[in-house]
């Protein structure tokens, strides 16, 4: 663990920490997200984001070992508020129809955050030369960004105009 950044590298390292802490309490959540939502479209997308984010945290140790990185680090504190949100909005009580949509701002808030986080590290990992792992970013980066647009759609096509 860090107690100063001296460089891109430790830079990256701590941005992947923050990430591999994200993506597993994603793991955690989720589910209760795929159960609560109504729409079975949603459910399946959200099932099939779990099983894709699962994977992610497998890239992330594998750039980690790439790199001699640990990934043991400090918690990421946004994705612990985004989920309490979440965890919040839920709580609610709402038809089916404005919880599903309420999923859905969840889930867009949180990835659009990972859409940032990762575009960051990929940069900071090209800059340092380390293309490899760049790329391995941005398998899960196009993941990210296809699952806010199937979000998007579902909302767009049918939730939202469920739960006006």
């Amino acid at each position: 663990m860090f107690d100063k950044i001296e460089n891109l590298h430790d830079l990256l390292e701590v941005k992947l920490q923050g990430l591999y802490d994200a993506e597993n309490q994603l793991i955690k959540a989720m589910p209760k997200m795929a159960t609560k939502a109504t729409d079975p479209q949603l459910r399946m997308s959200l099932d099939k984001h779990l099983r894709e984010t699962e994977n992610q945290v497998t890239r992330l140790e594998e750039v980690a070992k790439n790199l001699g990185m640990d990934l043991n680090g400090p918690g990421c504190k946004a994705m612990e508020g985004m989920i309490d949100e979440a965890n919040m909005l839920l709580s609610m009580r709402a038809d089916d129809e404005v919880r599903d949509a309420a999923i859905i701002s969840a889930a867009q808030g949180v990835e659009h955050y990972e859409i940032a986080q990762y575009g960051t590290a990929i940069a900071f990992a090209r800059r340092l030369g380390y293309n490899a792992e760049a790329g391995i970013l941005n398998a899960t980066l196009v993941e990210e960004k296809n699952t806010n647009e199937t979000l998007t759609q579902l909302a767009e096509v049918a939730v939202n105009e469920k739960a006006a």
